[in-house]
């Protein structure tokens, strides 16, 4: 079970915070990375509705192995939305690292280093173009540590960030996003096959569940027990919070020294 909440009243919510967030800041223009996915197309949509399709600029940028189908559903939602939008090829600049310093590195280090190339272009064409970067992540994940540091979590302000992955589906459909947008399996899209549920190992539904128990309701692993989910999947959940917290937090530093 989930919470109950009116999603055209918080449209209008969201709209007047990311026009708060822009305009209260002296920008006048939204930067943001359109991977086809839901939860970019969801912001970039709800960006349009706070401060005008004329303000916003979408950034495609695929890897050489991205699949097709994403740039070309990210193709989509800037044409439906009527926003400017531009493409950048991040292979040269990822592969010109990993093939000098380090050939061995795994797949999710170049994962890492791909979504951190992606801001690292987001950030200049905010510089660029005097407006500033729009995240696109959602709570489910942001709660879970789903995200790269200083990479897909690297923004000026999140306008889904309070949402689980669930809401923002529901949303997507109010707002009359394209079906292969909302139709599709959740994917980071870093390597062939790859999907976000396969990697979490269960459902956005499910996760979203328990997260709502656990993050809104405070309760413990027997109460949601009780609610008839798996203690692996609780406890995996609860796991998955605890790892990331560093993600989620300001770098620690030490507290004021005191002079005597």
């Amino acid at each position: 079970m989930l919470r109950k909440i009116d999603l055209e009243n918080e449209i209008i919510r969201i709209a007047d915070f990311i026009k708060e967030q822009i305009f209260g800041q002296n920008f006048k223009k939204a930067i943001i990375g359109l991977s086809g996915g839901i939860d970019s197309s969801v912001s970039a949509a709800l960006v349009v509705k706070a401060i005008g399709k004329e303000n916003v600029l979408g950034i495609m940028l695929p890897y050489k192995t991205s699949h097709p189908d994403s740039y070309n559903d990210a193709v989509e939602v800037a044409e439906h939305l009527g926003i400017e939008y531009q493409k950048y090829d991040i292979s040269p600049m990822v592969d010109s690292y990993f093939e000098k310093y380090e050939p061995d590195a795994t797949p999710l280090r170049r994962g890492n280093r791909m979504a951190r190339e992606r801001m690292c272009v987001l950030f200049d064409n905010s510089a660029k173009h005097g407006g500033l970067v729009v995240g696109t992540g959602n709570k489910s994940e942001l709660m879970i540590g789903y995200c790269t540091q200083y990479g897909d979590s690297a923004c000026a302000f999140e306008p889904i960030g309070h949402l689980y992955k669930t809401e923002v589906w529901e949303i997507a459909r109010l707002l009359g996003l394209p079906k292969s947008v909302i139709e599709k399996k959740p994917t980071a899209d870093l390597w062939d096959g790859q999907t976000d549920e396969d990697e979490m190992g269960m459902t956005y539904q499910k996760l979203d569940e328990i997260l709502y128990q656990i993050v809104d309701l405070k309760k413990d692993k027997n109460d949601i027990m009780k609610l008839g989910y798996s203690e692996n999947d609780i406890d995996k959940t609860f796991n998955m919070i605890k790892k990331s917290e560093f993600k989620r937090n300001m770098p620690a530093s030490l507290e004021e020294i005191w002079v005597s």
